[in-house]
């Protein structure tokens, strides 16, 4: 696991898992799974742009680039590459 889907990983487990990450897989669907709402992915937005230094778009807030750690990860690494 890459050292940016780790954080990744470790800040969904603790801001929206109270620290319990029982069931969290890298593909763990957020919306499905009711770990983010409209409101956690713009807390996970800011995240990615405060560590990451990048800028999200209105257009690239999609599931495709949100929705799981894998797509978030894969995400990151578009923009940063």
């Amino acid at each position: 696991m890459g050292e940016n889907k780790t954080k990744i990983r470790e800040f969904i487990i603790e801001n929206f898992l109270f620290g319990n990450a029982d069931g969290l897989k890298d593909d763990t669907s957020f919306l499905e799974e009711g770990i983010i709402d409209s409101t956690g992915v713009l807390e996970l937005v800011t995240f990615l742009e405060e560590n990451f230094g990048i800028q999200v778009e209105d257009e690239e807030l999609i599931p495709e680039n949100l929705d799981s750690i894998d797509n978030v990860s894969s995400f990151l690494e578009r923009k940063l590459g």
